[in-house]
């Protein structure tokens, strides 16, 4: 192919943009305009109340992030609660009391999240262990062949060495 091949160089150009159109593209949030509150401190209160919050049908998002039905509504729930004037921790609480704690992305240490929140040290924990026990045994601890086994092996092995 020739350099100036216009083919060429039509492909340079969008490989060269790629990165450029990645750089621009943000996270997408599923908050409709319809939903915004005008009073941009209320907003702001909503927002970070929905960013704290995990979609229960994507379960790995915000609902904020969501675009799941069942962010929406929470969404205007919470949007409809603070304008009747509830404090953020209010409506937390409301939500937690309907849905669980299992609505927070981060859920509270207490009795029943413990495990939730110590497995991680737990598997490193028993990983360590294991770590331990495989290097306290020690490389000779394997027993050694018998006489019996050591002659058989090398009669075993014999044809196996290498003219030289």
């Amino acid at each position: 192919m020739a350099r100036n091949d216009p083919a060429v160089a039509s492909k340079r150009k969008v490989f060269l943009l790629l990165p450029l159109l990645a750089l621009l593209a943000g996270p997408a949030l599923a908050v409709q305009p319809d939903e915004v509150m005008k009073d941009p401190a209320l907003e702001a209160r909503a927002r970070a109340l929905s960013s704290e919050l995990r979609c229960l049908v994507c379960q790995n998002e915000s609902i904020d992030d969501s675009g799941a039905d069942f962010a929406r509504d929470i969404r205007l729930l919470i949007r409809d609660r603070i304008a009747k004037g509830e404090s953020n921790a209010q409506v937390r609480a409301y939500l937690v009391s309907r849905y669980g704690d299992f609505i927070l992305l981060k859920p509270p240490f207490k009795p029943e999240t413990w495990l939730l929140w110590l497995s991680p040290a737990l598997v490193l924990g028993l990983g360590v262990a294991a770590v331990a026990i495989a290097r306290r045994r020690a490389p000779g601890a394997t027993p050694g062949l018998s006489a019996d086994e050591e002659a058989r092996l090398k009669a075993l092995t014999a044809g196996d060495a290498p003219p030289g």
